[in-house]
Parts: C-alpha cells; sequence; structure tokens
C-alpha cells in the first residue's frame, strides 16, 4: 500500500514543498530503493519480499513518476534537485543514513548520496553516469524512442499487447532479458508510467552532461550489472569500478537492464549483502 507525504526541501529558490509516493514494509535496517527513469515503486516488486525480512524496505516513486507530482514550479529535474528531495524524504522520515539502492538513475542518485555521506552503503544496479557519449545518445535515443511509442499507444492496445508472452517482449525487450516472465499487468502497468512520467523529458535534458567521475570513499559501494543489458552496456560497470576503486563489481549472468524480475533472488542477494 502506497503513503503520500509532503515535505519541504531546501532550494537555492527558498523551501518548497514537494510530494513523494511510497511503499513501506519490513522490519531491519532501512533501505532505499530508487527505480529508473520513466519507472515506478513497482519495478522493485519482485525482490521485495526477500527483501522485507531482513530490512524496513523503502521503494519511492521519484518526483514526476509514478504516483509522485512533478517537482513544483521553478524547480529542475537535475541531480543537485534529486539529491536534496531524497535528503528532504530521509529527513521527513526519520531515516539516520539509510541503505540505499538504485537502479539505472536511481543507481546514479545512489551513488550522489553516497559520495555526499548521506547514506550507510550503495547499491547501484547499471547506474547511469558512466557512459561514452557515443553509448549516452544510444541510451537516450532508445529511451526516447521507448517513451513515444508508450505515449502514442491507447490502454487497451497497451492491455491487448501485453497478454501474450511475444508482446511482453515487444513492449519490454529493451529492458528486461526475460520479459515473458513479467506479468501483464505489471507490463501495463510500467509502460503507463512511462507514457504518464511528468519529470521524463526534463530529466533527459538535464542528463546530457551528467558523468559520474568521484569516488565515494568511506562506505561499502557495491557496482552490479546484467550481462545482457541492452540499454547500458555492461563495460560501463568496468569503468565504474575504475572510478570507484574500492567497490564491489559484481555481474548478474542472464540480467537486463532492470535485473530485479529476471533473477529476484540473485538481486535481493547482492542487495542484502551491499546493505550489511
Amino acid at each position: 500500500m502506497s503513503t503520500t507525504l509532503s515535505f519541504e526541501v531546501h532550494t537555492p529558490l527558498g523551501p518548497r514543498s514537494v510530494t513523494l509516493s511510497y511503499a513501506r514494509v519490513g522490519t531491519g535496517a532501512p533501505l532505499l530503493l530508487l527505480h529508473g527513469i520513466g519507472h515506478h515503486r513497482q519495478a522493485w516488486d519482485p525482490v521485495i519480499p526477500v527483501l522485507a525480512a531482513e530490512r524496513d524496505v523503502i521503494a519511492v516513486d521519484l518526483p514526476g513518476c509514478g504516483e509522485s507530482p512533478a517537482l513544483p514550479d521553478g524547480l529542475t529535474h537535475d541531480l543537485p534537485t534529486m539529491t536534496a528531495v531524497l535528503t528532504g524524504l530521509c529527513e521527513a522520515l526519520q531515516l539516520d543514513r539509510p541503505h540505499v539502492a538504485g537502479n539505472s538513475l536511481g543507481g546514479l542518485l545512489a551513488l550522489e548520496l553516497g559520495r555526499d555521506r548521506l547514506v550507510r552503503s550503495v547499491t547501484a544496479l547499471s547506474p547511469a553516469g558512466f557512459w561514452s557519449q557515443l553509448e549516452r545518445r544510444y541510451a537516450f535515443g532508445v529511451l526516447m524512442t521507448m517513451r513515444q511509442i508508450a505515449r502514442r499507444m491507447p490502454s487497451p492496445l497497451v492491455e491487448r499487447l501485453a497478454r501474450p508472452a511475444v508482446g511482453r517482449t515487444l513492449l519490454t525487450s529493451t529492458i528486461y532479458a526475460r520479459p515473458a516472465r513479467r506479468s501483464p499487468e505489471a507490463v501495463v502497468a510500467e509502460t503507463l508510467a512511462l507514457a504518464r512520467a511528468e519529470g521524463f523529458t526534463q530529466t533527459l535534458r538535464t542528463g546530457r552532461r551528467v558523468q559520474f567521475t568521484d569516488d565515494v570513499p568511506g562506505i561499502p559501494v557495491t557496482v552490479a550489472w546484467g550481462s545482457r543489458d541492452r540499454l547500458l552496456v555492461p563495460r560501463q560497470g568496468v569503468r565504474a569500478k575504475y572510478v570507484i576503486p574500492r567497490a564491489r563489481l559484481v555481474r548478474l549472468p542472464g540480467c537486463g537492464h532492470v535485473p530485479m524480475n529476471d533473477d529476484p533472488a540473485l538481486v535481493a542477494r547482492v542487495l542484502l549483502d551491499g546493505s550489511r
């Protein structure tokens, strides 16, 4: 069950009220989960039952995604603002340096929080920001195409396509290595989430110059990459290891860009090991 929370964020324009939707379940050390661009918190559903047995899991809809509204006027969907929003969320929930895990854009945000010493550990699954310019242009082009297709398809068509495995493959094979494993209901929901994500275009625009180049000293960092990631290719994980030399680099065999659904047991174990 989701909860909506409004809280103040300190910005260069002064305090601003931001509203986020999140789901919280489980017991243990807090673990904040951050999804990728145009996705929603339900991307983590395949691993949450295992995580919740050992962690207090908080899965968040990022601003302008899922059930969270876009940022208020005057605030930009860029890394400093998103980091400030997530810091404000942690303060509002009284989370003192939680563990954090993120996928894609969420992985980049997790690393930003780790670099600023705002979290206890970071686990980044195929994080953005370790691309070459050619790789970035390719990924952004694929994402924009996916978004355009999602926006042009009426809901009844999405529902019909999602019923057979071949249709789910057509809709989601860019991000999943095993798209047929995704339920029809989940595919419909995430396709609609991509179509309706208010912060999508501005996030891509501000990401054109993003490159993660700083070490993340003083906290445990795990970087995991699917061997069949078609959006951010696996060699970017090797670059991440050069940038963050003490990071543990984990290969996720047979997994795509969003690995939680491709191999939930493996990804849950990586997340639990990374947040000890």
